[in-house]
């Protein structure tokens, strides 16, 4: 059977981040019942947003069966559980915007992003993949670069071109 590529950006800048990284990495393999192939762990300076605290990002693949699903069920169903896991890691799930319509960023013990869902892409108002913002972000490519699949480069160059 065919593997579908599923890539996660997880980033963590408050307490024992590692320790964040690896509890939702657990979380996540539990869910999608297989080992995550996972990049190194990246430390880097907040991207957003002024911050004291550095972030560690890294980036999880997971080859799940692809087995026909729907990619904007399954999709919206991963970004629930990546939601679940980041709450009871002690995310708080308060999504503010400025006055111009920008998102407002802040520290966290705990981020996941839904990077790549094998060749699909999602387009709702909630959940964009592949991520809008991968190729304007150093810790994401960094990281991806270590476990990306080959052809993934060639499958989304607007990814990849715009750095």
């Amino acid at each position: 059977m065919d593997k579908l590529g599923v890539y996660l950006s997880l980033g963590s800048n408050i307490g024992d981040r590692e320790k964040y990284l690896r509890a939702a990495i657990s979380r996540l393999e539990e869910y999608f019942l297989c080992g995550a192939v996972v990049s190194s762990f990246l430390e880097t300076e907040p991207w957003g947003f002024e911050c004291e605290n550095n972030f560690i990002n890294c980036v999880v693949r997971f080859d799940i069966p692809s087995a026909d699903q729907n990619p904007y069920l399954h999709c919206h169903r991963i970004l629930s559980v990546c939601k679940e896991i980041e709450s009871s890691l002690g995310r708080e799930q308060n999504v503010e915007f400025d006055s111009q319509g920008k998102r407002v960023y802040h520290s966290r013990p705990i981020d996941i992003d839904i990077i790549f869902y094998g060749n699909e892409e999602v387009d709702l108002p909630d959940l964009k993949v592949p991520h809008p913002l991968a190729g304007e972000r150093d810790f994401v490519l960094i990281p991806l670069a270590e476990v990306a699949k080959e052809g993934i480069k060639d499958r989304f160059p607007r990814i990849f071109s715009s750095k």
